[in-house]
Order: structure tokens, then C-alpha cells, then sequence
């Protein structure tokens, strides 16, 4: 077989590359575009079994290739059809938006020219936009000029470096141990890492996968709003100290997922450096009000921490994955930093190179940097930034028509971000819960709207996660009233007494 046989299966120089990929972007491109124009729902609404029983009828290779078309229109019937239309106005369920079009347009980029931003000689150009992508974060956090960061899949992996560094700065500052060349040391057991009780899971998660345990993670009580109560963390870290624990760190929330509410940093910045502890602020949901004319001073002081998380696949409206973590010391990678001959022995960066693998536990990672750069020259600032405070107003909206409905109750009237959270109630406790998650099934599996479930101290909630600036009021209204139909059709099947 002659070597130009493979020329149409690759973007590359000859006519047979060019052209075979101009022509399965043309029927790409007319595939999602028919979707989106004559999809009318977030959701078919068909069951789970149905769906994987159409994926499962799916051809999953071919000796030879098949016709473009023919694979095209399966994935158009078996998958996009089935998938939720996350940018749909009633797709309010989750911390999911809606990707932006020049973002969706570097995804083509990122993915022809398949950048690795691990060494220098695999990312080249990337590695300077990236740098400066970050730089840019940083001035927006206002963040010193110590600081640095690098690109995540997401704020879980973002979480788990903050958490790794803390660690790894405890042990060397207060027990003279290096964790990367001996492990954990015999102390390790008595260390302890505090956050408020609605911080994310990924805290405890961390925790386990750092070797630490689940026992590690301190909870602190919240106040009616959902944020860490800083008199309770300062009396925890006193009896943690007084029974011989070691606090090495805490964790502030900008952004519970649930509520959206953001821990007092300026107060627990305080608290942290009265007792030497790191703070790292969990800001994947909330770190998009740097873009904010309204809401910015919610992050007040968010500078001030150790290291920080930010997610851009939340309300910076980018593709999965694409997040962020920073540290206020660059100094501070070096605890995760690792030489490898073949890819970045240190004396290239006596030659100048830059690996950014130095500052990442990842190796191999995409060249996300591009999506946001695309974004915010072809979109702008000002743009993000009144799209970021439409939502939040428009949650303030939906609040307050929800608490004036008859059997509705809102569990955050008054939200600081653009999550309302929120059930439908009406007789004995069992029965509510019982009744939202009958509402919620017939929300998703009637196509009506894609909205999430929660529980508040075992009370079955149901929530709206408003990222989308183009989810109106009305939508919100046409949303409740089917809720108050399930609600009537729930005591119509005499589920209830």
C-alpha cells in the first residue's frame, strides 16, 4: 500500500487531506446546526434503558470505513438526540453552560494541531499563550506578582494540587520532612484540613487520595446563608491544636455548588494567618465575578489565599474541560515538580525553555488556554461581565416569584449567586420529599426542562442552576407551572393520603 493511500484520513498538505476534511466539517457543521434549529426541548425525555438500548445498537467499527453521511446520521439519531441541550433556556439543572462559539471554534483548532503543554518542544507557541492566558487571571484576582498557575481539567484536579501543596508545605516547614522523597511522615495521621459543611465533596476526596484519610477533614457549621461560620473555625482550630492535631489547611468556598455561596475570605484569611495555615479558596464556581462590575467585591481579598481554584467551563461558558489553578508563591510548585531527561531536564530552563509539566500533575494536557483567549478578544470583557450579572439578577427574579407562589418554598431567597434552591411542599415531610422526586422524574422524562435535585438536611430539594443569559423570566414562570401540574398529578395518583 502506497503511504499517500493514508493522505485522507489526515489534515495535511495534499489535496486528498484537505479536501476529505473540508467535506466532513460541511456535513458536521449541517448535522448540529439542523439539531439545534428544530430542537425544541433540553431533553427528549426518554428513559435511561432506552436510550442505552439505541447506543448499544450502534456499529462500533468497520473493516473497510463507511459512507461520512451514514456514521453521521447514527450519531444524529442515537446520540444527539439523546444528549441534553445544554444550551437550551430550561437547561437549568447543573453547573453546565452553554460553550460559546468562538470557544467551540478553538476546540477545532486545539484538536487539529493536538498541542501537548507538557515541554516546550510539543506546544511551542501555546506555551507563551498559555503563560500569558494565566498572567491575565492573575491581574484579574489581583493576585501579586509572585504568583503563578497553570490549566486543569477542572476544579476537582485544581482542589486536589491546592490540597497536595499544603501538605507537602506543612511537612517541610513544621516537620522538616520531604514528602516527595519520604512519604508521609508518622505524623500524618494527625493532621487535619478544615472547611465549611458545604464545601465540595473533592475536599474529602483529596484528602483520601493524598494518603490522609477522610478523617482529615474538619467540616464547619454555616450560618442561615450557607457560609463557614469564622468563630466556629477559629474555636476548631484551637481544640485541634489543644489535643495535639496539626490544622494544615483551610478551604473557603466562592461558590457553594448548591447555593452559591461564598465563605467570608477577607475574615478567614485573617484566621489562617494568625495560626500559619494554608488557605486555598475553592472559586470554580464563583471566580467568573472577577468580570463583574456588580458583584466583583464578593471575592474581596480572594488575593490573600495560598492558592485558588477556577473553573472557565462554569460561567466563563467554555467546553469541558477547561479550568484553572493558581498559587500566590510560584516557589511553591516545587513541591510537585519532576525532572525527566526525555522530556525536561533542568538544564533547559538554564537555556530558557519553558515546561510547564513543572508546574502540573498532569503530563500530556490540552491547549485550553486557546478556547479562553478566543472568547474574550472575539467576545469581550464587558460582554462576560453583563452576561455573568443578567444571571444573577435573573436568580434574584426567580427567587422571589417562587416565594410568592402558593406551596413553594425557597430554601435562598435572597442568592448570591445564580442557583435558587427551592421545593414544592404541601403536608408530612415523607411526602414532600416523596413528591419533589416525583416532580423532578417527570420534569426530565417529560422533556419539559432539565432542572437538578438536592437535599438540605435530608429534605429532597429542587434547584435551578441559571448560567444561561439567554433563560428569561418567562421560562422560569413556564418551569414553575409545570412543576405545580406534576404536583397536582403526584396527588391525582393518590400517593398521598
Amino acid at each position: 500500500m502506497n503511504t499517500t493511500d493514508f493522505d485522507r484520513f489526515f489534515l495535511n498538505e495534499s489535496d486528498a487531506g484537505t479536501q476529505s476534511f473540508q467535506q466532513i466539517l460541511l456535513q458536521t457543521q449541517q448535522l448540529l446546526s439542523q439539531f439545534y434549529k428544530n430542537n425544541g426541548n433540553a431533553f427528549n425525555g426518554k428513559l435511561p434503558q432506552e436510550i442505552e438500548t439505541e447506543v448499544n445498537a450502534l456499529s462500533l467499527s468497520s473493516p473497510h470505513g463507511e459512507d461520512t453521511y451514514k456514521v453521521l446520521d447514527d450519531i444524529l439519531q442515537a446520540i444527539v438526540h439523546n444528549s441534553i441541550h445544554v444550551t437550551h433556556p430550561t437547561s437549568i439543572g447543573h453547573l453546565h453552560c452553554p460553550p460559546v462559539i468562538p470557544a467551540i471554534a478553538a476546540e477545532l483548532i486545539i484538536a487539529a494541531l493536538n498541542q501537548s503543554m507538557d515541554s516546550w518542544d510539543q506546544s511551542s507557541a501555546a506555551t507563551y499563550l498559555e503563560e500569558r492566558m494565566l498572567e491575565w487571571v492573575s491581574q484579574k484576582l489581583k493576585l501579586p506578582d509572585t504568583a503563578d498557575g497553570t490549566f486543569t481539567s477542572g476544579g476537582t484536579q485544581s482542589n486536589y494540587m491546592g490540597l497536595l501543596l499544603a501538605r507537602d508545605r506543612y511537612c517541610d516547614k513544621h516537620l522538616n520532612w520531604n514528602v516527595k522523597k519520604q512519604g508521609l511522615p508518622q505524623e500524618s495521621y494527625k493532621m487535619r484540613i478544615l472547611c465549611s459543611e458545604d464545601a465540595h465533596f473533592t475536599v474529602k476526596k483529596s484528602a483520601y487520595q493524598l494518603g490522609l484519610g477522610e478523617q482529615a477533614v474538619v467540616t464547619i457549621r454555616t450560618d442561615d446563608n450557607k457560609k463557614m461560620n469564622t468563630i466556629d473555625l477559629k474555636k476548631e482550630i484551637e481544640r485541634l491544636e489543644a489535643g495535639g492535631l496539626l490544622p494544615m489547611c483551610i478551604v473557603a468556598t466562592a461558590g457553594t455548588t448548591d447555593f452559591g455561596s461564598i465563605d467570608p475570605i477577607a475574615d478567614i484569611a485573617v484566621v489562617a494567618e494568625e495560626h500559619d495555615l494554608w488557605l486555598h479558596v475553592d472559586a470554580a464556581y464563583g471566580g467568573a465575578l472577577m468580570l463583574s462590575d456588580t458583584h466583583v467585591d464578593k471575592l474581596s481579598r480572594i488575593e490573600q489565599a495560598d492558592s485558588v481554584t477556577i473553573d472557565f467551563h462554569k460561567q466563563f461558558y467554555q467546553p469541558i474541560s477547561c479550568g484553572a489553578f493558581f498559587v500566590k508563591n510560584k516557589t511553591s510548585f516545587r513541591y510537585l515538580a519532576h525532572h525527566a531527561d526525555y522530556l525536561n531536564p533542568e538544564n533547559d530552563e538554564e537555556d530558557g525553555l519553558v515546561h510547564l509539566v513543572n508546574k502540573s500533575v498532569q503530563t500530556t494536557r490540552r491547549f485550553d488556554a486557546l478556547k479562553l483567549y478566543m472568547s474574550l478578544r472575539i467576545i469581550g470583557e464587558k460582554n462576560f461581565g453583563n452576561m455573568i450579572d443578567y444571571t444573577l439578577h435573573l436568580a434574584s427574579q426567580a427567587a422571589s416569584v417562587i416565594s410568592q407562589k402558593e406551596n413553594f418554598e425557597v430554601c435562598n431567597e435572597n442568592p448570591e449567586m445564580n442557583a435558587v434552591v427551592f421545593r414544592y411542599v404541601k403536608g408530612a415531610t415523607k411526602d414532600n420529599n416523596e413528591r419533589n422526586t416525583f416532580i423532578y422524574k417527570r420534569i426530565i422524562h417529560t422533556g419539559t426542562a432539565l432542572v437538578a435535585k438536592t437535599k438540605v438536611r435530608d429534605h429532597v430539594f429542587l434547584k435551578f442552576t441559571l448560567l444561561n443569559p439567554r433563560t428569561t423570566i418567562v421560562d422560569i414562570e413556564d418551569v414553575l407551572h409545570s412543576i405545580s401540574q406534576f404536583a397536582l398529578e403526584y396527588e391525582d395518583r393518590g400517593i398521598t393520603q
